[in-house]
């Protein structure tokens, strides 16, 4: 079997990594992928948004299976354009990844089906925004409504702040067209849980959750970042949490989708709030997290490709989802700057540290190919240092054991990713 993967991030190298060992593939592709992802799979220098080019390349290598790993093509209709062409392809079509390229869209689904959210209004004219914004508590949170590298959320703390940040996203289009519209949402306070979930068009199977730290600095502090680093699994997430979710939100919204005529095939990613009113929605994504992914694939026993087909061919009733006992920690190694300004080309060295030691992953994020066989850095998030263990604690000792096994200059990490876990 050859199988595409598009995207070229740590995501698509941990789905890269679950691909190479299944007993189905043969081959794997991966457009436009990154150094460590041409590892295992052979990188095509196609964008994630040509969609003409990569349906050509499909067919030309008689691709069978195409995973896509990233939202914006998502949200551009790329599931469309290869089923259109004949293709078998993992990822829900453009009407359905609507659930996570609209906040807007998602929150009004929300509001129609019950399930539980945070109270919200929605605009298109910053001035209505501003005069809401007047009669409103603070804290309040400010969300791009289009997709924004998971950047486009404020969170506001004075009304100063918030006229600042409609500003910001409606004004100054600071993340681009996706702040045309704009989401004002109450500001909820709980533990956050991150639960990747497959879902078939009617069956939806739930994988461990996770939780991620988006901060860019220590305690939470500096700027949202696409992610910091994860742990999975949450010692938050209980038995209680997991039946009033399984109640209340992840059937309910792949039946609302089904409901709305936007039947969903591929992945839905539900950020949770565990607030003291019980769990409610943050965000849907229609892809796997990153770094979500990172810690939550390597320690998933199935077969990915069975999983994945069975999602596109409606059969996914028939597989249960089964996890190792254990837990994994993943910590970001970014470059110093990150997200606003960095610099790149950094040579990166050690990563044969890691070859032949079970449990451990580097996984690439921002990096590329450089001279006489070197890998340097191409990006903000350059790897992603993944580590298994017992239990929680030790597989965050063991990851930040790791991290020190590679190195670049201007390195930069967080040094409490899952130290939630101490307050368990």
């Amino acid at each position: 079997m050859k199988v595409l993967i598009v995207g070229s991030g740590g995501r698509e190298h941990a789905i890269a990594a679950s691909v190479a060992k299944s007993s189905h593939v043969d081959k794997i592709y991966c457009a436009p992928g990154n150094a460590g992802i041409g590892r295992i799979a052979e990188c095509v220098p196609i964008g994630a948004m040509e969609f003409e080019q990569l349906t050509a390349f499909a067919k030309e290598k008689e691709i069978d299976f195409t995973i896509i790993g990233m939202d914006d093509p998502l949200a551009g209709g790329i599931v469309d354009e290869f089923e259109a062409a004949g293709l078998k392809v993992f990822g829900p079509r453009k009407n359905a990844a609507i659930l996570e390229g609209s906040k807007a869209f998602s929150k009004d689904l929300m509001k129609k089906y019950g399930i539980p959210t945070a109270a919200y209004e929605t605009f298109d004219d910053p001035k209505k925004a501003l005069a809401y914004l007047e009669t409103a508590g603070m804290p309040i949170v400010l969300k791009a409504d289009g997709l924004a590298l998971g950047k486009g959320v404020l969170i506001c703390n004075t009304l100063e702040e918030a006229k600042a940040g409609v500003k910001e996203i409606m004004e100054d289009k600071k993340f681009g067209s996706a702040g045309n519209h704009m989401v004002v949402e109450e500001f909820m306070t709980g533990r956050e849980v991150s639960v990747l979930s497959f879902v078939d068009g009617k069956t939806i199977r739930i994988l461990s959750s996770a939780q991620d730290h988006k901060r860019a600095k220590d305690g939470d502090q500096g700027l949202n970042t696409g992610g910091m680093g994860t742990f999975s699994p949450s010692p938050f997430y209980t038995e209680e949490v997991d039946a009033f979710c399984k109640e209340h939100i992840y059937q309910k919204t792949v039946d609302a989708m089904a409901a709305e005529g936007r039947e969903y095939k591929g992945v839905i990613f539900f950020g949770l709030m565990l607030t003291k009113d019980g769990p409610k929605v943050l965000e849907y994504n229609a892809r796997f997290g990153d770094p979500e992914a990172q810690v939550v694939l390597p320690r998933m026993k199935n077969d990915i490709i069975d999983v994945m087909e069975a999602c596109v061919d409606g059969t996914l009733s028939e597989i249960p989802l089964e996890f190792e006992d254990n837990a994994a920690v993943c910590v970001v190694l970014a470059s110093d700057g990150y997200p606003v300004a960095y610099e790149k080309g950094f040579e990166i060295t050690g990563e044969e540290n890691f070859e032949g030691k079970d449990g451990y992953y580097c996984f690439h994020a921002g990096t590329k190919p450089g001279e006489n066989g070197r890998v340097v850095t191409s990006g903000g998030r350059v790897l992603g240092i993944t580590a298994k263990g017992r239990d929680l604690k030790e597989a965050r000792a063991n990851a930040y054991a790791a991290t020190e096994w590679v190195s670049f200059a201007n390195k930069y990490m967080r040094h409490d990713i899952g130290k939630a876990i101490d307050e368990a």
